[in-house]
């Protein structure tokens, strides 16, 4: 069964203290993570092996969390991805959010949920111990409509699992659709790039990127284009060819299923690690960390590179606002909105 354990993780500049939660599989695997912006700290898991390494990017203190980071393991919303021109419609009025990135709304704004103070306590599971963390976003926070009620919950099974589930109410139509922004290496953090990672996308359709790597709104299929991951394919070969060697918004269809979906898996030969990912969510933003862009050391007290990490960001067409053929991302009052994504460790 997974246990929990807990300490003080440090103080924000504003005084307000941040709590580091533990939960720790009996093998000795385990998952970190930190009331500020629900950020996952640590996933360590064994190789083929039985060695155990760190396999996500990140820090070791608050103060370089402070700093503006590529988002490392944070919970990310009120809408993950960006918005063009940060406008939407919502109830016959076109709202307009914060503007952070040139002329888009990215990834919830300048002050979004990665970057709140979260209320935590532990939840039994069948597996163990389970880490829920809460947060309701006041109406006109970064420029959304609505008071947001939102609870997440991270599950790390006995098997490896890292399993995400959120519930969201709001007291007016907003857009929402949150992710976690882990980067991912399955070598190791500090072990060089990703180039040597095998990556499948089970999708059949993605949206091309514009210059400001805004997604379409028409999905084009995958066949025959750069973009074609339904087999596996070396990150090394396919990164030339992908628009900005950035990575696409991958669509698996506008219909949310009741049992998350296999989405992608992420092979590591060196390690034998692999990551297979489901979700129940209707997409999924590939990134290479083509823009990496960190100054700071990392946890192995090496300043992260172009492609240290790859994210597999389960959500919703950041543009979907009341457009249900690309699946709609507006939440109504009187609405419950759920979903569950699932990043399954393993060693080959």
């Amino acid at each position: 069964m997974t246990t929990h354990s807990s300490r003080v993780y440090g103080v924000l500049k504003n005084g307000t203290p941040v709590t580091e939660h533990t939960l720790r599989a009996p093998s000795g695997a385990l998952l970190r993570a930190i009331t500020y912006g629900g950020i996952v700290t640590a996933i360590h898991v064994p190789d083929r092996e039985g060695r155990l390494a760190d396999v996500v990017l990140g820090f070791d203190n608050l103060a370089a969390y402070e700093t503006r980071h590529p988002y490392f393991g944070a919970i990310t919303g009120r809408v993950a991805g960006r918005i063009p021109n940060g406008a939407f419609e919502a109830g016959g009025r076109v709202r307009q959010l914060e503007l952070n990135d040139g002329q888009n709304h990215l990834h919830g704004g300048w002050c979004g949920l990665d970057r709140r103070v979260w209320e935590a306590d532990v939840v039994p599971m069948d597996s163990g111990d389970a880490l829920r963390l809460q947060y309701t976003s006041p109406a006109g926070e970064e420029g959304y409509p609505g008071e947001v009620r939102i609870e997440v919950v991270y599950e790390f099974t006995h098997a490896h699992e890292f399993v995400i589930r959120t519930r969201a109410t709001t007291s007016e139509s907003t857009p929402l659709s949150l992710t976690n922004h882990s980067y991912f290496h399955l070598g190791g953090d500090g072990h060089g790039t990703v180039l040597d990672h095998r990556v499948s996308i089970f999708a059949d359709q993605a949206f091309p990127a514009s210059a400001d790597m805004t997604p379409s709104l028409d999905p084009e299929p995958v066949g025959g284009r750069c973009y074609d991951f339904r087999r596996p394919t070396l990150l090394a070969d396919a990164l030339p060819h992908l628009h900005r060697n950035h990575g696409d918004f991958y669509f698996f269809g506008k219909d949310r299923p009741a049992v998350p979906r296999r989405a992608a898996l992420v092979e590591h030969g060196a390690s034998g690690r692999r990551l297979e990912v489901f979700s129940s969510d209707t997409g999924l933003q590939f990134y290479t960390s083509s823009m990496m862009d960190c100054p700071l050391p990392g946890k192995s007290g090496r300043v992260y590179e172009l492609y240290s990490g790859l994210c597999l960001e389960c959500h919703g067409h950041p543009g979907a606002s009341g457009i249900p053929a690309i699946g709609d991302i507006l939440l109504h009052p009187g609405e419950v909105q759920t979903r569950e994504t699932r990043y399954v460790f393993s060693a080959a």
